[in-house]
């Protein structure tokens, strides 16, 4: 057994190739929600519907996100009415007295419906209605997510981080703004001053979490601030990474980042920019897996590969460095 921490889209594309490398039954999966969001009414979990789709086979692997070929009717419609009515586009935040009241599991989340910044697919749209109606109905977000992933055929174990909400919120020069609003819609431009993963405090990871957490871990090429960084929050995730082994595969090479806003991110919360800092921010990491052009020096048991990923074949290269590295640490997996 090997327990994958996933978020973004870096370990989604590692995971693409793993089942060449570990068994899928035998390889559960732990998802941030940090980034989740109520659109309209409809709870969006966009990491978990990630790891969901890939496992699948019916993820848009051009954008890493939403279902492949899927229509986006309702999507434009919306955005035509908005139009039509004269109502401001963008994020609309709800006001706090909002937030709070209802659907516990969507605290700190909500966005009102009127134009959607987010483009949701229609067939995606179906997952989201009946994620929704299956939460509204008293199930658990972890059942929820088990459903819907027997729904889509998909093998592989699939575990939301925790049933309570957590919200990261990213404070800016700007203000502070939910993370979608942040990347998806500001594309990362304000200056960030600080992230707050709002909840932390209070939520607690699922007994389906700790169990998974006892086996050996991987953390994917992830942003380590607002992919990783809402699991991390919680203490007993935390500890239960520092009581067993775990492998990390770098999202960057030396201080050059894959994708996304890890850079200006890890920055931000005091930490380098680079592998360096990826490392800083994950000291219960027991072996890091790097690119061949990483010149960076740890202070751990280190495998290089090339650790580009675009391919199922590129997945699998790097899960078997991977393997390597749990090996050197650990002797194997189970």
């Amino acid at each position: 057994m090997v327990t994958f921490l996933a978020g973004g889209t870096g370990t989604p594309k590692l995971l693409w190739g793993a089942d060449a490398v570990f068994d899928p039954a035998a390889t559960p999966v732990v998802c941030n929600t940090g980034d989740d969001v109520e659109m309209g009414g409809l709870l969006v979990c966009p990491d978990v519907d990630t790891v969901l789709f890939s496992a699948a086979d019916v993820l848009d692997r051009e954008r890493w996100w939403g279902i492949d070929d899927d229509s986006t009717e309702t999507h434009g419609a919306i955005g035509e009415l908005a139009d039509e009515a004269g109502l401001e586009a963008g994020p609309r935040y709800l006001p706090s007295d909002a937030q709070t009241a209802g659907r516990e599991i969507a605290r700190w989340r909500r966005f009102s419906g009127v134009a959607e910044f987010m483009e949701i697919g229609d067939y995606d749209r179906a997952i989201h209605t009946t994620r929704t109606g299956l939460l509204d109905e008293g199930n658990p977000l972890t059942d929820v997510t088990a459903t819907l992933a027997e729904a889509l055929g998909v093998d592989r174990p699939v575990l939301p981080m925790s049933d309570d909400p957590v919200a990261t919120i990213v404070h800016t020069d700007e203000g502070p703004m939910h993370f979608q609003a942040f990347w998806v819609h500001r594309r990362a431009a304000p200056a960030v001053e600080r992230v707050e993963f709002r909840g932390h405090e209070s939520a607690e990871p699922t007994d389906a979490v700790l169990d998974a957490l006892e086996d050996p871990v991987v953390i994917g090429p992830s942003n380590p601030v607002t992919s990783i960084g809402p699991m991390l929050a919680m203490d007993a995730v935390r500890t239960a990474l520092e009581s067993t082994t775990v492998v990390a595969v770098s999202p960057f090479v030396d201080d050059r980042v894959f994708s996304g806003p890890a850079g200006k991110l890890l920055s931000a919360s005091g930490r380098e920019a680079s592998t360096a800092g990826v490392a800083d921010a994950y000291p219960f990491v027991d072996a890091f897996v790097l690119d061949d052009d990483d010149g960076t020096a740890l202070d751990r048991p280190t495998v290089r590969t090339d650790t580009e990923l675009g391919s199922r074949a590129d997945g699998a290269r790097v899960c078997r460095a991977v393997r390597d590295a749990l090996d050197a640490v650990a002797g194997g997996v189970s």
